[in-house]
């Protein structure tokens, strides 16, 4: 994997998306700074997923645009956005039977070309992804055959070996116990403060988002409600207007980042 990644430029203008009947983001438009962990949240059913999708080509504004490196994500080539952007979605299902190996090469399907299916290079990014997964030992395994939170590195993993120095990461600690939920925003961590990666993701644990995050995006009904820094952002009176529950704030002992603590009724 390279340790000098070109750092990505992602924004969304004027952003409106739709599945074919009510709007789930409505004109929404910012900028992912480039070469830092951006967290997005919010509750359910706010648009959290949807704007990730969109930011990754998978689905076309209704209005607006996604701009990678200043120029429409949708104008840009199946490949040429592949190498730059990586994707690892919610709750991804895998083909019946794939092997974890298997499914960690395909990550490496943006890099390879017509008459050199597979090189050094490729082999060394799957081989450093099944590492720093503790995958390794599985590799012939199914992926189906995993249990829950084996899956989630799994395909971790396959975003990792795709080597792209933008990762957006819907959800990345579903299905993991404590240990392993920090054992992945560590490692995160550690490949935006090494390589550079430019790293957006969805969570649900505001807490894990202050202590992992520089800048978090708070949405609610489709619409950006506040985005800055942790202590910008998690105030009480906006997390009680995007999750409808009253919150203490405190600073974090340990990273002397945002905590929140919900009240009692």
């Amino acid at each position: 994997m390279g340790k000098q990644p070109i750092e990505p430029a992602l924004a969304v203008q004027n952003l409106r998306l739709s599945y074919g009947g009510p709007t789930i983001i409505n004109d929404l438009t910012t900028v992912v700074p480039a070469g830092e962990i951006t967290a997005v949240v919010g509750a359910n059913g706010c648009g959290k997923s949807t704007l990730l999708r969109a930011m990754a080509r998978l689905m076309k504004p209704v209005e607006g645009a996604v701009l990678l490196d200043g120029q429409n994500i949708h104008s840009l080539a199946t490949k040429q956005v592949a190498k730059r952007l990586g994707l690892m979605p919610q709750a991804p299902t895998a083909p019946d039977g794939v092997l974890v190996g298997d499914l960690v090469r395909r990550g490496r399907y943006p890099h390879q070309r017509l008459f050199d299916q597979w090189s050094i290079a490729d082999q060394a990014a799957v081989a450093l992804a099944l590492e720093l997964t503790r995958m390794r030992e599985f590799v012939d395994r199914p992926v189906d055959e995993l249990s829950g939170g084996q899956r989630q590195r799994a395909w971790i993993a396959m975003a990792l070996a795709q080597d792209t120095p933008l990762m957006l990461l819907d959800e990345p600690t579903t299905y993991l116990d404590m240990a392993h939920q920090a054992e992945v925003l560590d490692l995160l961590t550690a490949l935006n403060a090494n390589d550079g990666r430019t790293i957006v993701m969805v969570l649900h644990d505001l807490n894990q988002a202050c202590r992992y995050a520089k800048h978090i995006v708070a949405l609610a009904e489709g619409k950006i409600v506040a985005a800055g820094a942790p202590g910008e952002v998690m105030k009480p009176d906006l997390i009680e207007q995007v999750f409808g529950i009253g919150v203490h704030v405190f600073e974090d002992p340990v990273t002397a980042t945002p905590m929140c603590v919900p009240m009692r009724y």
